[in-house]
């Protein structure tokens, strides 16, 4: 299957040395991640034709983003080249009680100053089995949010499924910002993903459930899924469940609808999270492989919630575990015992 994602990829930066701080650094580990990149990884694992679009500065640095995909399977063929820079941002990750922290440094990168003559949607998107993209990328600049909505349009021409994973991030913009951004697009949706702070966010739904409290009743999930559902056409309407006991420690699972069931995916303890980073995005490649190939949308929901439990286990931002990984997982093989 031919899937397309849309999005920017940046240089993560983190204090060398096992959960390190900021302050303490003076040395720094580089890897390469994004949302919609790491989605792309995760679907190339499971052996799609997946591609990545968006733009690069064509200098050593971008060089290096766009050699992070190629190593993993991605086709970087659509990428273009040009603009001053590759944004950055800087992790520090948590641990026990104390939480991660993201800085960003990714103003006037290539992606944000891409323009829409920069991609031709039409040849990015002929054969195209699926598209994702996810509420980062139309919140980085006014472009790169009228470049998504000419990628839905072509992605729809072409008889492509669209998803989206909602990914609110506050230090990109206000949730009135978002909501008139984002709402206007759902039009191009198929497949909607995100939490319940998403779903309230980016487009003013909020499920009636206490998260902090562990009161998640799946009946207050399912009338917001049903209202969604109505308002803008989705064919499923999907969203994860994370439970946050410390850094260390989470408790996953997530729910999928499509007008008819509701269901409600196994539970898994994640204990210790190696990092979390990247962990809703390898959901979403998850979900997308499992809805291509699964014969029922549960199956296709454990595959994804067992391919996101995993990603918790890897270092950096990529997913880099196989179908037959995920599948053992999602089988109930969760030992961890020595393969030999």
């Amino acid at each position: 299957m031919k899937i397309v994602t849309l999005g920017e990829i940046m240089l993560r930066l983190s204090p060398s040395g096992q959960n390190n701080r900021f302050i303490q650094a003076d040395r720094f580990d580089a890897v390469y991640g994004g949302g919609e990149a790491n989605v792309a990884v995760s679907c190339a694992n499971y052996g799609h034709d997946a591609y990545f679009v968006t733009k690069l500065p064509d200098h050593e640095i971008g060089q290096c983003a766009l050699n992070a995909l190629r190593r993993y399977g991605v086709h970087t063929d659509r990428i273009v080249r040009g603009g001053k820079r590759l944004g950055i941002y800087y992790l520090e990750s948590g641990s026990a009680m104390r939480p991660s922290k993201v800085i960003y440094d990714r103003a006037g990168s290539s992606m944000a100053e891409a323009d829409i003559s920069d991609f031709d949607f039409d040849a990015i998107m002929e054969g195209a089995d699926w598209f994702h993209w996810s509420g980062i990328t139309p919140a980085i600049s006014d472009k790169a949010a009228e470049i998504t909505r000419l990628a839905c349009e072509a992605a729809k021409r072409h008889g492509a499924k669209v998803s989206v994973d909602l990914n609110f991030r506050k230090k990109l913009w206000t949730a009135q910002k978002a909501q008139s951004v984002m709402r206007p697009l759902m039009r191009y949706v198929d497949v909607c993903i995100g939490n319940e702070e998403d779903a309230e966010l980016c487009l003013g739904f909020k499920p009636d459930a206490d998260i902090a409290g562990g009161k998640t009743d799946a009946e207050g999930y399912k009338r917001i899924f049903e209202q969604m559902m109505r308002e803008f056409g989705f064919e499923y309407v999907v969203s994860t469940l994370r439970e946050s006991y410390s850094a260390s420690r989470n408790g996953w699972k997530a729910m999928i609808y499509d007008g008819k069931e509701f269901y409600v995916s196994k539970h898994y303890d994640i204990l210790p999270i190696v990092d979390r980073v990247g962990g809703g995005d390898s959901f979403s490649g998850g979900i997308i492989h499992g809805l291509l190939t699964k014969p029922t949308q549960g199956e296709a929901l454990e595959f994804a919630v067992a391919a996101s439990a995993l990603k918790h286990t890897v270092n950096g931002d990529f997913n880099l575990v196989s179908e037959a990984e995920v599948e053992a997982l999602a089988g109930g093989d969760g030992s961890g015992r020595v393969q030999r």
